[in-house]
């Protein structure tokens, strides 16, 4: 692996909420990198989620969740497929749930709505084989591995907010820093 490719991801400017006119997270990085970051929405709406987000929303089988699915690009080649969930209470009748551009990103959208993220949050990673349809979006060779982060934030009154599933196909390292 190349310098370039062993980025350093820290995850608590991308639950951040963003200032007016400030750029989100994942384009700032990688402008920080001298490199071009962007995301293109595939989809918004109403969907029941994988199971791992059921149970950390408390849905029963056959309950929906708010998903918006985005394909994240680095110098505008696919490098990541993004679905973050949202439960329906929070996310219906909002920006959420439509499909289009949200200004300062759902993070900030969230946090205009009271949920802000609390300061912990649980993050679980797996490696496995990408399926025809993320091999198709992520423009990988069938079989190809890829690396699946999940994502649980809570907002800083403990209630679910967000999970997001993460399919990335490039290295990707992370750190975990001890608090001072």
């Amino acid at each position: 692996m190349n310098s370039d490719d062993a980025w350093v991801g820290e995850t608590r400017p991308y639950l951040k909420p963003r200032e007016e006119g400030e750029k989100d997270a994942w384009t700032s990085e990688a402008a920080a990198r001298g490199r071009k970051g962007g995301q293109r929405l595939l989809a918004a709406g109403e969907v029941e989620p994988p199971d791992l987000v059921r149970a950390f929303f408390g849905l029963a089988p056959g309950e929906t969740a708010v998903v918006r699915r985005r394909l994240i690009l680095l110098d505008d080649e696919p490098t990541e497929l993004a679905d973050s969930y949202y439960p329906r209470h929070i996310a219906l009748g909002t920006p959420l749930a439509e499909p289009r551009k949200i200004p300062g990103g759902a993070v900030t959208l969230l946090a205009d709505l009271g949920y802000v993220a609390a300061d912990e949050f649980e993050e679980d990673t797996v490696a496995e084989n990408a399926s025809p349809a993320q091999c198709e979006l992520l423009d990988l060779p069938v079989g190809k591995a890829v690396q699946v982060l999940t994502r649980f934030v809570t907002s800083t009154t403990g209630e679910p907010m967000e999970a997001s599933v993460m399919t990335m196909t490039r290295h990707h390292r992370y750190t975990q820093r001890r608090d001072s």
